[in-house]
Order: structure tokens, then C-alpha cells, then sequence
């Protein structure tokens, strides 16, 4: 039987009773899937449930082969050995025993058939641009990006059917990203992946787009899917044009018939008062046109129903993509002032910044390099955070720093209280009205910090660094992407936009640096060197 995975009357609600699913259906076969959807839409959930690790409240989730998961957020004990992490210390251990002439019969049912198990891990690391990393080392020893590497390896070592991937290429350097690019383009099974990445979405064979608890399929890449998307949306725009146009016909001709059958009446009434016609007669005569003016009523009634129905069937074929816009002139930095500099600056880890380095004016930067690098120790060393084990940071201007794990949000406030924290001296009218520019309005203003989606807590922690008083002149972003679907990347970029102070981003989404107008590359390696933008995309 061929892999898959299928999905029947699927039903599941958050903890606080809110619909994810509701008899969703969906099947997916043999090849590269894109998930995509905006946060919170239960992409995640969705591969939890799959993968198990979720119970469905109804509904059937059944697989066809064997499932590997690799979830969003990886954490392994930083004391296991590389071996254990694969998942083949026990096999690894009988095998060593056995060639140190240990005939053991428990050491043969470990290894089972799986002989080759070590060459065939040190071969998966190679491929995955690990063949450093040796399997008795430890995982503290590695760096972040290369733990979600040796996840990935684990699970194309226990070979499965089916392979799920939830934002795979969070935390990836531009090298290991081309790894698992390779991975992907040669898996032979069932692959759903969910990812911000575009360049990893246009290799996918088809995508799954999840919205209000239901999957529209296009095939073809990210790409594709985009033309496809807009292509729909000129069309949905189309016929909200159509159905505004025809509701108003349909309200000016039932104002018309108003007016008409008003007419009628006055002048039935005065027949009547004048008594031109026996009474009879003007009393059937007024008791037809009751009726006759009831079925008109009805009917341009109905009609403006319809109307209004066409209206808002067509409107929500249209996608509400909102944007973030925001007036932020207290950030503005003059062009020749002086922001940041750095002065023969050793990190912790072994980075250092030799000689100097100045910031001025406000210039957008882009922080790159390989996983372990030390692009986050210099941020949290800019930012206070970290002392330097020698040298100088110095800030010149009022600075903000907004970190991977998003913990400058405390998870038992409230959206709106949050900000508050950061900007002490603001009215509460004045947090909701900015806050609303960062699409919370009303009610989601008021809610708890830690029962915000991915994007959404992102965006709250934005407003809260961005709102800030004093207004930051120095922004400092740690992969920001992260965990964000393509509209909150949008959302991102455009906040980015109307900010007039100086940014400092680290990052290996090439396509977002690109899309927030940088204007100097920087490189950590060991040293921090200012590079050219060709020199980005360097080959692994």
C-alpha cells in the first residue's frame, strides 16, 4: 500500500472551546505538500494531530506507513551524546561490543539487521552538512541550527513513510537551508511541510491552503499558488463591484416602488373622500391595491435580500490581508548622527569585532553568518544584555532589542497592558488607538499575551518595542520571521517601512533583508567584516 494520509470529519477546539477544525476533510498522497495559511489558522495543530500527538475531539486521522515529525520547536538535552540523539547509541554500543568479540545474543537482537546503521548516520550527517559533527559529541556542543539538523537526520535514518515538517528552516543558515532543500527535493514519500520560506515552498508539488478550518488545494509551487491567488482575488474584487452596483438598484427600486405606491394611495384617498364611485367599488378598489402594494413590497424586499446576500457572499471570497501602518516620527535619526559604536569588542563564545565599528544615521543593517556564529551574542551584548569580555558597545540613541524567544512579553498580561509596561506615561486611550495600527482592535486588545498565535504574539511584542517611550532610534531584531506565515511577514515589512530610526537585523531570510531596504551587509565569522549584497547568497 502507498503512504498517505487522510482525514475525515476531523473536529478540535482549543482549551478555551474555540473551533480549530469543524468535519474538516482532507487526503494527502505521495509527494511535497506546502501547508500554508495565516497564523493561528491550526497549521501546526494540524501536523500535531497527525503526528499524534493531539487527540481529535471527533473525526478520524488515518496514516498509511510510518510518520516523522519534526515539530517547530526543538529542544534536546544538551547532555546526550550525537548518537543518541539519532537514535542509535543502543545499536551503535551492541555493534562495538560485538566486534570487541562480545557474542552476546541480546547484542544481535539490538543490532537486528541494521549492520551498517553507523555508516549509514555518518552518511546522513555528511549530506545534511554535519560531517563535523562527530557522533560521540555532545548536543551542548553544537549550535542551535545544527540541533534542528540532527532532528531532522534522526528521522531520515529511521526512514519513514511519511515526513512532516513545521518551519523547518527557523533558526537555518544559509548553508544548512540548501541542505535541507536537497532533503526535501529528494524525499521519495509523503512530505507536508509548513514554512514561511519561499524558496522552500517553490519546491513543493502542491499546496494545501488552510482557512477557516477547511483546505483549498492548488497545485504547483508557492509561486504558482501566488498567480493562482491573485488571479481569484481580481475576481472576487470583480464581483463585490457587481453585487455593490446591483444592491443599489435594487434599494433605488424599491424607493421608487415606495414612492409609486404612496402616489397610489393619495390618490385612491381622495377618490374616496370626493365619492366619485359608489362606495363599493372604491372599497374593492382600495383592498386590491393593499394587496397589489403588499406583493411589490415583498418582492423588491426579497430582491434587496438577495442583493444584500450576493453582497456578502462575495466579500468573503475576499481576503482581509490587513496591514500595519504606523506614524512613528520620534524614531527619526538625522543622517550624520552618531548611533552605535563598537571598539575592539571580544565576545563570549570566541566573536570579537576587531577594531571599530560605527553606526550612523539611520542605516538599516543586515547581521549574517553561519549557525553559532555569535550574531545573537552581539545583539545581547549591544543591548546590555551581555558583558563583553573586553572592548566597548555604546549606544548613542535610546535602543530597543527584540529577541528569537520573544520573552519581552509577560504571558499573564494583557495585550494592551504589555505596552503599558514600556510606555508607563501613555493614557489607556492613547495604547488602544496605537495599538489598533498593529490590527489590535477593540476586544483583542484586551487579550492575555499567552494566548496569542506565533504571529500574533510577534506583533504584540513589535507594538510594545516599537511603542515604547522614548521612541527607539535603534532597532535590533533576532530572526524575526521566525514562526510567521507570508501575510505576517508582510505585515512586518510594512511596519518597517514608516520606521525612520536606525535597525539592525539578524537573519538568514535573504528575501525579507532584501524586501526592508538594507543598506550595509555585515558578516560574523570569528570577525565582523562588511561584505557586498552578491556576496549574501555564498555557495555552501
Amino acid at each position: 500500500m502507498s503512504s498517505s494520509i487522510t482525514v475525515t470529519s476531523l473536529s478540535y477546539a482549543w482549551p478555551d472551546g474555540t473551533a480549530v477544525f469543524d468535519g474538516m476533510d482532507a487526503s494527502f498522497g505521495t509527494g511535497r505538500t506546502g501547508l500554508v495559511g495565516v497564523n493561528g489558522s491550526g497549521k501546526s495543530t494540524l501536523l500535531k494531530l497527525v503526528a499524534g500527538e493531539l487527540r481529535p475531539a471527533d473525526g478520524m486521522i488515518r496514516v498509511a506507513g510510518e510518520v516523522g515529525y519534526l515539530p517547530q520547536s526543538v529542544t534536546l538535552d544538551t547532555a546526550l551524546r550525537v548518537d543518541q540523539a539519532l537514535g542509535i547509541a543502543g545499536q551503535r554500543a551492541a555493534l562495538h561490543a560485538i566486534e570487541s568479540g562480545d557474542v552476546s545474543e541480546a547484542h544481535f537482537e539490538t543490532v537486528g539487521d541494521d549492520w551498517d546503521v553507523e555508516e549509514r548516520a555518518l552518511a546522513t550527517l555528511g549530506e545534511l552538512g554535519l560531517a563535523h559533527v562527530g557522533l560521540d559529541r555532545t548536543i551542548g556542543e553544537v549550535s542551535g541550527g545544527e540541533s534542528v539538523l540532527l532532528r531532522l537526520a534522526a528521522l531520515l535514518l529511521r526512514r519513514p513513510d511519511v515526513l512532516l515538517l513545521d518551519e523547518p528552516t527557523n533558526n537555518l543558515d544559509v548553508y544548512a537551508r540548501r541542505r535541507l532543500y536537497a532533503a526535501v527535493e529528494a524525499w521519495p514519500g509523503v512530505l507536508v511541510v509548513v514554512s514561511h520560506d519561499r524558496e522552500l515552498l517553490d519546491l513543493v508539488d502542491q499546496i494545501a491552503d488552510l482557512r477557516s478550518g477547511e483546505i483549498t488545494w492548488y497545485g504547483g509551487n508557492y509561486s504558482a499558488y501566488e498567480e493562482a491567488l491573485a488571479t481569484e482575488q481580481e475576481a472576487a474584487e470583480r464581483m463585490v463591484r457587481v453585487a455593490e452596483a446591483d444592491l443599489k438598484k435594487q434599494k433605488r427600486e424599491l424607493v421608487d416602488a415606495q414612492v409609486k405606491l404612496a402616489r397610489r394611495k393619495r390618490y385612491g384617498q381622495k377618490m374616496f373622500e370626493q365619492k366619485r364611485e359608489p362606495k363599493i367599488v372604491m372599497g374593492a378598489r382600495k383592498r386590491a391595491a393593499q394587496v397589489s402594494a403588499g406583493k411589490h413590497r415583498i418582492m423588491h424586499e426579497e430582491k434587496l435580500t438577495e442583493a444584500k446576500d450576493r453582497l456578502d457572499e462575495a466579500a468573503e471570497a475576499v481576503r482581509d490581508d490587513d496591514e500595519i501602518r504606523v506614524d512613528l516620527p520620534y524614531t527619526a535619526v538625522p543622517a550624520g548622527r552618531s548611533v552605535l559604536t563598537l571598539r575592539e569588542l571580544e565576545l563570549r563564545y570566541g566573536a570579537r569585532v576587531a577594531g571599530g565599528f560605527d553606526l550612523y544615521g539611520p542605516e538599516r543593517i543586515a547581521l549574517v553568518g553561519r549557525n553559532g556564529a555569535g550574531k545573537t551574542t552581539l545583539l545581547r551584548t549591544i543591548a546590555g544584555e551581555l558583558e563583553p569580555v573586553s572592548g566597548e558597545a555604546t549606544a548613542h540613541v535610546p535602543l530597543r532589542f527584540l529577541p528569537q524567544r520573544l520573552d519581552v512579553l509577560d504571558g499573564s498580561l494583557t495585550v494592551a497592558e504589555n505596552v503599558a509596561r514600556f510606555a508607563p506615561g501613555a493614557t489607556n486611550n492613547r495604547i488602544r488607538s496605537r495599538l489598533a495600527r498593529f490590527l489590535f482592535r477593540g476586544a483583542r486588545a484586551d487579550q492575555s499575551a499567552d494566548t496569542l498565535s506565533g504571529g500574533e504574539r510577534f506583533r504584540a511584542a513589535l507594538a510594545a518595542l516599537m511603542l515604547a517611550e522614548p521612541a527607539p532610534q535603534l532597532l535590533m531584531l533576532d530572526e524575526p520571521t521566525n514562526n510567521l506565515d507570508m501575510a505576517s511577514v508582510r505585515q512586518l515589512t510594512s511596519a518597517l517601512e514608516s520606521y525612520e530610526g536606525a535597525l539592525i537585523v539578524a537573519s538568514h531570510d535573504l528575501p525579507f533583508l532584501e524586501s526592508v531596504g538594507i543598506t550595509r551587509w555585515l558578516l560574523l565569522d570569528g570577525e565582523l567584516s562588511e561584505i557586498t549584497p552578491e556576496a549574501v547568497g555564498f555557495e555552501a
